[in-house]
């Protein structure tokens, strides 16, 4: 089984598992997982794991990420984007020129509501289930932290900012909040993501490129599944150590390394093994291992 991640330049108008569902037809139907899910309307970075590097998304999930987004001001829609229903409409004359200082109130930890039109559960079941219903459930409040959120240029009453958050924050609901604190009204009608972690859009590829390569040369376009764990220390086990710890065994540290907390592992020839443990006794824990040495090789290599 071939692995590695792919990074997808996802198209508007595509469900995260759509746009998943044809790269694994185009790579071969090989095992595959998303790692964010991105609205239909949303474009842009979409990383998909596949074969053994599904085993290491789970750090991708808690990654901060970077949008480009652009709010139109004037009307509230009842999904928070282009895709709703329009529920208000406002006057918009003097609202670009105060949205700066309204920004100010969404920067750093701040509470946010899940939108009724998103995946998050209830009781099995994901809310815009619910939300297409007409039923509307309650949701709590979550603690989300904004690192920069700039205006990158206005036209009219559309406002193109760039956004930088951790995980969990909606930029849906973020159009819709400024909207009521200019008192006009907003909703978002563009949404493309830029970076999430170290991976950032420049190294994405499009559907349209990746169907037209020919299908051996595909692959070409996947890259290592280690490149899901860049953010970790690096350590290199001799071979008989590498061989052990693929098998859950423990091992020791090798010499000089001092690190503490979860590392990435390789072999001596470069393999990568997996995602394990520094422990402060100088023993190395497997947590998350290529299923053998023939899978750690096509891991590193796909």
């Amino acid at each position: 089984m071939r692995s590695g991640v792919f990074l997808l330049d996802k198209p508007s108008g595509l469900s995260s598992n759509g746009a998943l569902q044809r790269v694994r037809r185009l790579l071969g139907r090989v095992k595959a997982g998303h790692t964010g899910t991105l609205d239909p309307m949303a474009t842009g970075l979409l990383p998909l794991c596949l074969g053994e590097a599904t085993k290491f998304a789970s750090g991708l999930l808690e990654a901060d990420k970077t949008y480009e987004a652009v709010v139109r001001l004037g009307t509230a829609t009842s999904t928070g984007d282009a895709e709703g229903e329009a529920v208000f409409h406002g006057d918009v004359a003097g609202a670009a020129e105060r949205v700066d200082e309204a920004l100010c109130e969404f920067r750093g930890d701040i509470d946010q509501t899940p939108p009724m039109f998103s995946a998050l559960k209830y009781r099995g079941r994901p809310l815009y289930d619910y939300a297409r219903q007409g039923e509307d459930i309650e949701r709590v409040a979550r603690r989300v932290h904004v690192y920069e959120l700039t205006v990158l240029n206005s036209d009219g009453a559309d406002i193109a900012l760039r956004i930088r958050c951790s995980k969990g924050t909606y930029v849906r609901s973020l159009a819709h909040d400024l909207g009521l604190r200019l008192g006009c009204g907003a909703h978002l009608i563009a949404l493309r993501r830029t970076i999430i972690g170290s991976l950032r859009i420049e190294e994405a590829t499009s559907l349209a490129a990746l169907e037209a390569l020919e299908e051996p040369v595909r692959w070409s376009c996947v890259l290592r599944s280690d490149v899901l764990l860049s953010h970790l220390q690096k350590v290199v086990l001799p071979t008989v150590e590498g061989r052990a710890i693929l098998q859950g065994k423990v091992v020791g540290t090798p010499a000089g390394f001092e690190g503490r907390g979860l590392v990435r592992v390789y072999d001596e020839d470069g393999i990568f093994l997996g995602l394990c443990e520094a422990q402060l006794d100088r023993r190395i824990v497997a947590k998350r291992m290529c299923s053998s040495p023939h899978g750690a090789r096509d891991a590193a290599l796909a």
